[in-house]
């Protein structure tokens, strides 16, 4: 049914509703099935906290851990890389290729500064695994309370 722009019948507020779930219909699709979540970026990490300190994963399958470099700086944590490209061999040519390749960094902001000088980090089965002490500055101290 058409109505004139300002008429009986329109409501801006109702386009602004409809427009707004064109955009959230068009932006889910964009970014993979609905329901979906996408990592913001590579590598994927998992960032885990406790009184002492905190645990970080990341997945860096086919990444040459001489390659990694991991810096810690009061209470932020990066991590820089890179992977090499998987070149196809002679005769070959790729039918699908999801795996990408180059130099990456990751930095974030830990809830608390870190002992840089204590850190330490493994990699097994293309999982890089870093512990970071809290330093001794930021660990809570607990008070005790005095009777009079």
């Amino acid at each position: 049914m058409w109505t004139r722009p300002f008429g009986r019948g329109f409501s801006p507020w109702r386009e602004m509703a409809r427009l707004q779930r064109d955009m959230d219909r068009l932006l889910s699709r964009s970014a993979g099935w609905p329901g979906w979540s996408v990592a913001p970026s590579f590598p994927a990490m998992n960032v885990w906290t406790h009184q002492e300190g905190a645990i970080v994963t990341a997945e860096l399958p086919g990444v040459d851990p001489a390659e990694i470099d991991i810096s810690v700086q009061d209470d932020t944590l990066t991590v820089r890389g890179s992977r090499v490209t998987d070149e196809a061999q002679e005769g070959q040519t790729y039918h699908r290729r999801e795996r990408g390749s180059g130099s990456f960094t990751r930095s974030f902001q830990l809830p608390f500064s870190a002992e840089a000088n204590q850190v330490t980090a493994s990699y097994e089965k293309g999982v890089l695994s870093i512990t970071l002490p809290r330093a001794e500055a930021d660990q809570p101290k607990k008070i005790a309370v005095q009777a009079g």
